[in-house]
Formats: C-alpha cells, sequence, structure tokens
C-alpha cells in the first residue's frame, strides 16, 4: 500500500495553464499578435545570423558572438510560443508533467546561455577599447569558441539544477498555472510542500549566474568609459561609445525584465503582471535584438539588404 506521501507525489500528471487571456473573444487577436510576433522573430534573428556568416566585414569576435545570441533568441521563443499558440488553436489548455519540466530546463537553459554571452560580449568591447594591441591574441578564434562552450556548460548545470530541484517537490492540490508557459515562480506557488530550500537555491545560483556576470559587465564598461574618456577627439569618443551603446540596451532590458520576474518569489500570489514580464523575457528580448543591433550600424544594414536582396557581398 502507498503512502500519503508516495501518492502526492505522483498525483498530479498534468498542469493547465491558462495562457494570457481567458476570454475567448480575445484569444484570436492573442494568436494573430504572437504568430506575427514570433515570424518576425525567428526572420529577424535568422537575418542577422544569415548576415554575420556571408558578409566577411562582420567576420570579427562582437559578430560571432552577435550571431550565437541571435540562435538562442530563436530557441527562446520557440521554446514557449509555438505550444502556447497550439494550445489556442486547439482549445486544450492541459500540459504534462513531463512536458512542463522539459519547458523549464530548456528556457533557463537558453536564458542562462544568453547571460554569459552578454558578459562575453562585454569582455570583447573591453579589449577592443581598453587593449587594442592584445585584442588579436586575447580574443583569438580559440578563446571565442571556449567563451561559448563554458557559457552552455554554466547554463546547463543551471538548469539541470533546478529542474531536479523542481521535481522533488509535491504537486497534490491544485493544478492551475496562471501563465502561459511553465517557471519557477509558477510551479513552487502550486506545490504542496516545502519550497524554501528551491527559494533559496534560486535565489544563490541566480546571484552566481546573473549576479556576477552583471557584476563582470559593469567593471569591463567602467574601464571602457574610462578609457574613451581620455580621448581627446570628440568625434573618436562618439565612435567608441557607439559601439557599446547596442550592447549596453540589450543587456539593461535583459537584466531589467529577469530581475522583476523573479524579484516577487515570496509573495502570496502571483499576478497577471508576471504575464507581462514573462513577455518581455520570452517575445519581447529576442524580437528587439536584431532591431537593436541593426538600428545603428550600417555595416549590419548593409549586409542585412544584400542578404534580403540575394546581392553577393561586398569584396
Amino acid at each position: 500500500m502507498k503512502s500519503k506521501f508516495e501518492y502526492n507525489r505522483t498525483a498530479i500528471t498534468e498542469f493547465i495553464l491558462l495562457g494570457l487571456v481567458e476570454t475567448p473573444n480575445l484569444r484570436p487577436v492573442v494568436f494573430v499578435v504572437f504568430l506575427l510576433s514570433y515570424l518576425l522573430t525567428v526572420g529577424g534573428n535568422l537575418s542577422i545570423l544569415a548576415a554575420i556568416l556571408v558578409e566577411t566585414k562582420l567576420h570579427t569576435p562582437m559578430y560571432f558572438f552577435l550571431g550565437n545570441l541571435s540562435v538562442l533568441d530563436v530557441g527562446c521563443i520557440t521554446v514557449t510560443i509555438p505550444s502556447m499558440l497550439a494550445r489556442l488553436l486547439s482549445h486544450k489548455h492541459t500540459v504534462p508533467y513531463g512536458a512542463c519540466l522539459t519547458q523549464l530546463f530548456f528556457f533557463h537553459l537558453l536564458v542562462g546561455v544568453d547571460c554569459f554571452l552578454l558578459t562575453a560580449m562585454a569582455y570583447d568591447r573591453f579589449l577592443a577599447i581598453c587593449q587594442p594591441l592584445a585584442y588579436s591574441t586575447r580574443m583569438s578564434q580559440t578563446v571565442q569558441r571556449l567563451l561559448v562552450a563554458v557559457s552552455w556548460a554554466l547554463a546547463f548545470t543551471n538548469a539541470l539544477t533546478h529542474t531536479v530541484a523542481i521535481s522533488t517537490l509535491n504537486f497534490c492540490g491544485p493544478h492551475v498555472i496562471n501563465h502561459f508557459y511553465c517557471d519557477l515562480p509558477q510551479l513552487f506557488q502550486l506545490s504542496c510542500s516545502s519550497t524554501q530550500l528551491n527559494e533559496l537555491l534560486l535565489f544563490a545560483v541566480g546571484f552566481i549566474m546573473a549576479g556576477t556576470p552583471l557584476a563582470l559587465i559593469v567593471t569591463s564598461y567602467a574601464h571602457v568609459t574610462a578609457a574613451v574618456l581620455r580621448i581627446r577627439s570628440a568625434e573618436g569618443r562618439k565612435k567608441a561609445f557607439s559601439t557599446c551603446g547596442s550592447h549596453l540596451t540589450v543587456v539593461a532590458i535583459f537584466y531589467g525584465s529577469g530581475i522583476f520576474n523573479y524579484m516577487r518569489l515570496g509573495s502570496a500570489k502571483l499576478s497577471d503582471k508576471d504575464k507581462t514580464f514573462g513577455i518581455f523575457n520570452t517575445v519581447i528580448n529576442p524580437m528587439l535584438n536584431p532591431i537593436i543591433y541593426s538600428l545603428r550600424n550600417p555595416d549590419v544594414q548593409g549586409a542585412l539588404w544584400r542578404v534580403l536582396m540575394g546581392r553577393r557581398p561586398l569584396a
């Protein structure tokens, strides 16, 4: 005979995701908006990637990291939005327990790599501006690939840790998630066992995964700012800052939405505001990245135009 603990642990086999809206009349509008957002995001990021691959002028460390970031953005939105669109079409809001944890794992894996890649890009700008003579050796192809590989390894460890930790919780009561994808705060609210250790783990690992990279980014740009201010030419200062502006904008949006999304873990009830931050994490950030990086970059704009028009890159 099973104990009460064993029964409770296997009682919940699926969750119900309420989605973005509960009003049936609004669902077609939501479907069209997010389908267009998904297509725009995938198309924009793949265009950036194609431009970087075919344009020899963009075969530099900064654009190598940007190409990897574009792949991550496509993956991040693909983990969450297509399944949400499928539920809107089928009117079926249930998601199996295993599928929920799988989505959780891949979402945190991709976001984690994103976090470390942004740090690598800040380090690249630091070397290019503060130590230009050593740039070619300290940011060689081997170093670039090593930074990407380490980013994936650390993010994989983080995602696996949270997934295994959440799988030890018991879900035996309500199984309705007021969100459009599975994430830690929402699952913590549904657990009928204590989540204190899980929340401590999230904060501890989050400090390493997000706090340390953010500190490195701030330190890098503090040195960059000091170096740029020593440039006597106003045109030189403007050019140096322009190479960093896009990256800083992406960092601000990425960390801003992430902090607000996870800082409310201790609240008694999660609200629709969490869906808004979820949209930023899964849709807005990946959609804005190609726009931000190409908006004030004539090299990327020219490469994108040639890719879209089917023209050969300039020699």
